[in-house]
């Protein structure tokens, strides 16, 4: 089986529509030690000027300027003094929306990803944004990065291995995907904005919601 990087057009789109499509993808780290993988689980969309919780609501600033640029790229933040975490900017240019990668399932690279946090469990080492950008070596030297064509990447999945099954190319159903509140921020936190996989223990939210 073969696997295909995601076109810019695939983000070109409403946000929130992206925001589900991307579940069941896999983010691709070709770094220097070799590739890490991880199927992409858990998301929350920020929806710019619109969004009181987005970094864009207030306008353009050099910290948020790959939000303002073409889709497809990644949107690199140092936060709280002490994380890294990484967006997939959507729609057109100008409009600056992006949505935040919550959490991976490891896919691709699994020794890689159990050296880089031996003191957890293999579903856990990317469940969080912060720990996702941690394991695989993610900072702002990468924001802006170019998903489409660059070392990171976003494919879809064929045959990867996670945690010891293999995961077959498909599409991921509605019935599997669950939205609910966004966490971790003040405003505008009951926007429904966060979607993940229904049964994934790398998901870092609340599972309750449907």
């Amino acid at each position: 089986m073969s696997t295909r990087v995601l076109p810019r057009r695939f983000y070109a789109r409403p946000t929130l529509v992206v925001a589900r499509a991307l579940l069941g993808k896999e983010l691709l780290w070709r770094g220097e030690g070799g590739p890490m993988g991880g199927r992409i689980v858990e998301v929350e969309a920020y929806l710019g000027a619109s969004d009181p919780a987005s970094h864009a609501y207030r306008g353009e600033t050099p910290r948020n300027r790959t939000m303002f640029g073409a889709p497809g790229h990644a949107y690199v933040y140092f936060t709280y003094g002490m994380h890294h975490c990484m967006n997939v900017v959507t729609e057109e240019a100008g409009t600056p929306h992006a949505i935040l990668l919550r959490a991976l399932a490891p896919t691709t690279g699994l020794e890689r990803w159990r050296a880089a946090r031996p003191d957890l469990p293999l579903a856990r080492i990317a469940s969080g944004p912060g720990r996702l950008c941690r394991a695989l070596g993610l900072d702002r030297s990468h924001d802006g990065l170019d998903l489409t064509r660059s070392e990171l990447i976003v494919r879809t999945l064929a045959g990867a291995r996670a945690a010891g099954a293999v995961i077959e190319s498909r599409e991921v159903g509605s019935r599997e995907i669950r939205s609910g509140p966004r966490i971790g921020i003040r405003l505008a936190r009951e926007l429904p904005y966060r979607f993940w996989l229904a049964g994934e223990p790398a998901v870092s939210g609340p599972r309750e919601r449907g």
